[in-house]
């Protein structure tokens, strides 16, 4: 995909609030994904003399506006900002109250006591921690059911065009932290303690990390009227449309966001791949059938860093795949989903959890597979190979960095990553290209496993000769798991990968797990939409008219309120189809609609469709 920038590197005009809050020539913001751009915006350079100044707030003025009149009409204030961020929360330790949200951005956000009570907690580290200074992480909560959504229709169709592990998370809110705890005598407890909050349905994790670390020591400086300027800026924002290099001015500052998966640059949602498993080196590939299953996985570390960090690197490493299950980087004993995820009542969910207090040590006991982080550092030596622990020798959170488990993977070891990975750490390889090389082989390996799946699934598609525009769409053939699993023979993993081991029975348990069904689930809606796109195109290429003109008007009128209704659900379903085409049927209708008597002909032209 080709990114052109949008809006020529131009910040916005000066939002209300936004005075004295000067600062000398603006940083360096180089978010993971976009080169770094050195800039100042315009309204702390001031006005430009001359036509070049002219020229300037015109662009301003065209970055400012939506691209069509559609959009003009549908966008609202604060829809730029809802496309991108649902609130910015300030929460503060008091005495008497304990955690609290001090301060909601924009004030008409709306968030359930429920949220308000999970933003709190997960927004402080556990005591236990010891996190002083600046400390930045990441958690993910539940949404309360029941709320409307109010992002006007432009923006929130965008997401569809997004890959499916960038998509906005319609059930989930993410919350990433920027926490500060530095001693304070002025203070009756001895500590500041504050968190700024970024609360967004994106898992943009990498892009909101890099504005955090932009506006939150000035937050903690300048207070409110900062924050108010902050979420004006984002206000301005272009919404996060796919194939394209966004500039996105904050407080004088301009950072690209780029959303394109990229095997060069980690993009926006990605983490340090390889700092992250370090800890865990000799064990990725097991991890990776784990996380492939759906398997239940708790990541103890000491930190709520160590924690969401760990979670969010063994998420992606499916990618493309999307992992279907719930995952919380990082969860308290207060989360209002605590004893639905630790009761020993059943069998533990399908879930990764993220944890920093002890307690969890003995609460989780009964969970199959369990990861021990310690500090995450840069590697400086050739990590020990740590053979996988017995889950009876995990008592404490002190026990020794592992992973515990009785699992035994599907497929033999591939011994070729470890070693180059052990080659990069000797030659002092940066962490970035270490991070490039694991992604690309988690990359390859998800790829060999899904492919063979693709293809038998393409397979159940109808063939074009079975459309009819006189008959509905053909349905697809129904899934089978032991004719998918004859493919395999002939047109399997090892087309593409040279891991030997036990692929089928990788197959069989993988297609009991929320992951296929949720892959499942996608690629068929896909399937759907474009065989309803496919007999659209067959009904424009028909003589409809001259059809209509052979039939009886109680039929032709039939047909013209089942083209609409076609036309309807081409654009609520955002069917992939063309818009010539969609225009080629208006027109057919509009002919055939013409082709009646007058009366029929009013009736038909205000009759909308259901």
């Amino acid at each position: 995909m080709v990114w052109p920038p949008l809006g020529a590197g131009l910040a916005p005009p000066t939002p209300s609030g936004s005075r004295g809050r000067g600062r000398g020539a603006a940083g360096h913001v180089t978010p993971r994904g976009g080169a770094g751009v050195g800039a100042m915006s315009r309204r702390e350079r001031g006005p430009e003399p001359g036509p070049g100044g002219a020229e300037a707030a015109a662009e301003d003025a065209a970055l400012a506006e939506p691209e069509s009149l559609d959009q003009c009409l549908s966008l609202l204030p604060w829809d730029r900002f809802s496309a991108w961020l649902h609130c910015v929360c300030v929460v503060g330790f008091d005495l008497e109250l304990g955690q609290a949200v001090e301060v909601i951005y924009p004030p008409h956000s709306k968030l359930t006591d429920k949220e308000k009570t999970n933003i709190c907690y997960l927004s402080f580290p556990d005591s236990n921690s010891g996190c002083l200074g600046d400390t930045q992480f990441c958690f993910r909560f539940r949404r309360s059911p029941g709320r409307k959504v109010s992002l006007c229709c432009f923006l929130d169709q965008l997401d569809r065009d997004l890959p499916v592990y960038l998509k906005k998370d319609s059930a989930y809110y993410y919350g990433y932290v920027y926490f500060r705890q530095v001693r304070d005598k002025s203070l009756k407890r001895g500590y500041f303690q504050k968190s700024l909050v970024l609360i967004s349905k994106l898992p943009y994790v990498h892009l909101f990390r890099t504005m955090l670390k932009q506006i939150a020591p000035e937050y903690f400086e300048k207070s409110a009227a900062f924050l108010e300027a902050v979420c004006s800026d984002v206000d301005r924002w272009p919404p996060p449309v796919p194939g394209k290099v966004l500039q996105l001015p904050i407080m004088g500052v301009i950072m690209k966001a780029d959303a394109q998966i990229s095997m060069a640059l980690p993009t926006v949602h990605e983490v340090d791949l390889f700092r992250c498993f370090c800890p865990v080196f000799f064990h990725i590939q097991m991890l990776w059938e784990l996380v492939l299953l759906g398997e239940p996985l708790v990541v103890m570390a000491p930190s709520p860093a160590e924690s969401s960090e760990t979670v969010l690197a063994l998420v992606s490493c499916i990618s493309p795949l999307k992992y279907c299950s719930d995952f919380r980087p990082y969860f308290t004993i207060h989360d209002s989903e605590f004893k639905e995820y630790t009761t020993r009542t059943q069998a533990p969910p399908s879930v990764i959890l993220g944890v920093t207090n002890p307690f969890f040590a003995k609460t989780l006991q009964h969970w199959p597979h369990i990861i021990r982080i310690g500090d995450i550092k840069l590697p400086g030596e050739v990590p020990k190979q740590v053979k996988v622990k017995k889950l009876k020798n995990l008592k404490t959170l002190d026990s020794k960095p592992g992973v515990y488990t009785s699992y035994k993977p599907y497929l033999n070891k591939d011994e070729e990553i470890v070693k180059q990975l052990q080659k990069g750490v000797q030659q002092k390889r940066p962490t970035e290209a270490q991070s490039v090389i694991l992604r690309r082989y988690f990359l390859e390996l998800t790829e060999s496993f899904i492919i063979p799946l693709e293809r038998y699934v393409a397979s159940l598609m109808p063939l074009q000769k079975c459309i009819s525009p006189w008959k509905s769409p053909p349905q697809l053939r129904q899934f089978s798991q032991d004719d998918f699993m004859k493919t395999l023979e002939k047109a399997g993993p090892q087309l593409t990968s040279g891991l030997k081991g036990d692929w089928i029975g990788l197959y069989r348990h993988f297609l009991k797990s929320p992951n296929f069904d949720g892959w499942f689930r996608s690629r068929q809606k896909e399937m759907t939409q474009k065989l309803e796109a496919l007999h659209l195109e067959a009904l424009c290429n028909e003589n409809l008219v001259f059809w209509s003109q052979k039939h009886t008007e109680v039929e032709t009128v039939d047909l013209v309120l089942k083209l609409k209704n076609k036309l309807l659900q081409a654009d609520r379903e955002h069917l992939p189809v063309k818009t010539d085409t969609l225009k080629k049927l208006q027109t057919h209708i509009n002919d055939i609609i013409l082709a009646l008597p007058d009366d029929l002909q009013d009736i038909l032209l205000k009759t909308g469709t259901t």
